[in-house]
């Protein structure tokens, strides 16, 4: 049995008990890229270790406007899905996958008696919570006192990742920085006209990163 709780480091002070009974457990789980994962108001069925790939977990407003909360990469785990595991309420969230994944789902019966049973196993659980719910504290900060300007050239910088083109719409990094899309198209016209971006259809190119860099103030 292949045994991929090694690729998560989170995991590495897991008890030899807990591991066999993970691996006992857990059964493969693969989707392809645009699979909606869970819907706000949907019942949790299982806890899930994401092995490969990406996943977007948002929130989407009643006129439709959406903020991208976090991401879940390979090595993780999703915390609104330990929120409903824990508090038996459904989703509140969506959580759609931006790449194909492939995961380890552990059933909900499963999940409780570890939790239950195993400290390693509620250590690996809360200690995975807490990193991902300071990450939301400072996504609140930002959405809440933070400069829109600033926010959304720290957004393209990290969303290109040090390539120079980046292919996201108007309305993707308006979802990103829970704004409204027009005023993230008026700051984009205003990265252009300062000469820091140049705009074309569904993408657009940094010239000037260092500016970027420099308004961001990091």
């Amino acid at each position: 049995m292949n045994d991929w709780t090694r690729d998560f480091a989170i995991l590495d002070a897991l008890d030899e008990a807990s591991r066999a009974q993970l691996l006992a457990h857990c059964h493969a789980l693969s989707a392809p890229a645009g699979t909606v994962l869970f819907r706000e108001g949907s019942p949790c069925q299982a806890y899930l270790f994401l092995l490969q790939g990406q996943i977007r977990v948002q929130k989407v407003g009643e006129n439709g406007r959406e903020i991208t909360l976090y991401r879940v990469e390979s090595g993780q785990t999703c915390i609104v899905t330990t929120a409903c595991l824990m508090s038996g309420n459904d989703y509140d969230a969506e959580g759609v996958a931006e790449t194909a994944i492939h995961a380890q789902a552990l059933p909900i019966p499963a999940f409780r008696q570890l939790l239950a049973d195993s400290a390693s196993f509620r250590d690996f659980v809360f200690r995975a919570y807490g990193s991902r719910i300071a990450d939301l504290l400072l996504l609140i900060e930002e959405v809440s006192f933070g400069r829109i300007d600033q926010r959304l050239a720290a957004c393209l910088l990290q969303r290109a990742g040090g390539q120079s083109a980046l292919a996201m719409t108007h309305q993707e990094l308006a979802a990103e920085l829970g704004s409204a899309r027009e005023v993230i198209s008026r700051q984009l016209k205003d990265f252009e006209r300062r000469g820091w971006i140049r705009l074309g259809r569904g993408q657009l190119q940094l010239l000037d990163a260092a500016a970027l860099q420099q308004l961001t103030g990091k």
